[in-house]
């Protein structure tokens, strides 16, 4: 019989114990044979990049203009997009395939940038005209672009859902620009 130490058997034990962690560990992180990140159509990575920059942009763009409006209708109207555009977002996420990227805040600087120096009229002006208006057209382009060339039914189902709000609020927008005397 052999007779081993104890700080053998524990050395081999820790050995053993290892190995069988490490191999265990493989086979929880290494995906499936075969099996890889979902590969999306054009149109479904067109829609989570763009669609979530300009709904990002949009959301970050009203709580600007919540903070620095001084006309209760344009606070208002950016209020009613915040909590739009934060569901938008939330549905939009939850469409995406599982293992897909979609960027959290990922709004468009140049329009962030280009209002959050100005106050009073000159910032209602600049936020109805390039955001309420310009901004939300093309939020509206990009959800009506995943509903016509989009493959991922999940994704096509949330961009059909938000359409009709996006409407909605593109409808508020141009009323707002007409009571204001601007472009719209």
């Amino acid at each position: 019989m052999i007779r081993l130490s104890l700080a053998t058997l524990a050395s081999a034990s820790a050995v053993g114990l290892l190995a069988l962690s490490m191999s265990a560990q493989a086979q929880t992180t290494a995906p499936a044979a075969g099996a890889s990140s979902p590969e999306l159509h054009a149109a479904d990575k067109t829609f989570i990049s763009d669609g979530t920059q300009t709904v990002a942009t949009q959301r970050d763009a009203a709580r600007i203009a919540d903070s620095r409006s001084t006309d209760r209708e344009v606070k208002a109207f950016a209020e009613q997009l915040v909590a739009d555009y934060s569901k938008l977002s939330d549905s939009m996420r939850a469409a995406s395939p599982r293992g897909v990227d979609v960027p959290r805040n990922d709004p468009d600087t140049a329009v962030i940038d280009g209002i959050k120096n100005l106050r009073g009229a000159d910032f209602d002006k600049a936020y109805i005209e390039q955001v309420a208006l310009g901004g939300q057209q093309k939020t509206l382009s990009a959800f009506q672009a995943e509903i016509a060339s989009g493959r991922d039914a999940d994704l096509k189902k949330a961009a059909s859902a938000g359409l009709p709000v996006i409407q909605a609020d593109i409808a508020k927008a141009k009323e707002l620009a007409q009571r204001k005397h601007l472009a719209g």
